[in-house]
């Protein structure tokens, strides 16, 4: 993760004017780590970028200088069906030219070739052994479905109270809203491709801010059920 991409969700944090111990404070994690990710000093975990991205309403196109945090989204009825209606209908991206996301942990996302104005995310993600999506072992939750594609490795999927494990050639999708967390437990890197369908659309038409990291019980304790963690928004 680039000094530049901790300026920009400097940049987005000021631009809603929230103050750091408020966006900390927002999404669960100390004022002293939210400072050194935004100085480029530190790496957030997977479930912390989801958690700013979500609470800042920016993408990770923004993160990588890819659009302007200001830029605002087309609502969910203008999202292009039909080629002709888009500004483009091909593009094409060498692997040289991925943008790149290093996160904690040895997670690493790359960001693939997509249509603009289409609703999807599309990565390769690399999880290096003992890696997981959340350093502190807590599942995180966000709109749209997730599919994921391993290409070599083995990694687990916690989903609520289950556990999946996915090898080579082995392929996976669930409702993202669902509690989870990926950890690498294997000895050789885990890498794989995802699509994330209808994120910003679903964000968009949600009533509430129902992403990021899934909040912790008084006692500290993970909360691991969709009911708990249901309540605790609620609450």
């Amino acid at each position: 993760m680039s000094d530049s991409i901790g300026a920009r969700l400097r940049e987005a944090r000021e631009g809603k004017g929230m103050s750091l111990r408020a966006l900390a404070s927002s999404i669960g994690v100390s004022p002293s780590l939210l400072s050194q990710v935004e100085t480029g000093k530190t790496k957030p975990s997977v479930s912390t970028l989801y958690a700013l991205v979500s609470q800042l309403d920016i993408s990770t196109d923004m993160l990588l200088g890819r659009e302007a945090h200001t830029q605002a989204p087309a609502p969910a009825a203008a999202v292009p069906s039909v080629p002709q209606q888009l500004a483009t209908s091909f593009h094409y991206q060498a692997s040289d030219d991925n943008p790149t996301l290093e996160m904690d942990n040895g997670v690493k996302w790359e960001r693939l070739s997509v249509i603009e104005g289409t609703d999807v995310e599309a990565l390769r993600v690399t999880y290096q052994p003992g890696a997981s999506s959340s350093i502190e072992g807590r599942l995180m939750r966000h709109f749209g479905i997730e599919h994921v594609y391993l290409i070599s490795g083995e990694l687990t999927l916690r989903l609520d109270f289950d556990a999946h494990v996915i090898r080579a050639g082995d392929s996976m999708v669930f409702d993202s809203q669902r509690p989870h967390l990926f950890v690498n437990r294997a000895d050789v890197p885990a890498i794989g491709v995802w699509y994330i369908t209808g994120r910003a659309a679903a964000a968009r038409q949600g009533s509430s801010p129902d992403e990021g990291l899934v909040p912790h019980t008084a006692e500290g304790e993970t909360l691991n059920s969709a009911v708990d963690v249901l309540r605790s928004f609620r609450g």
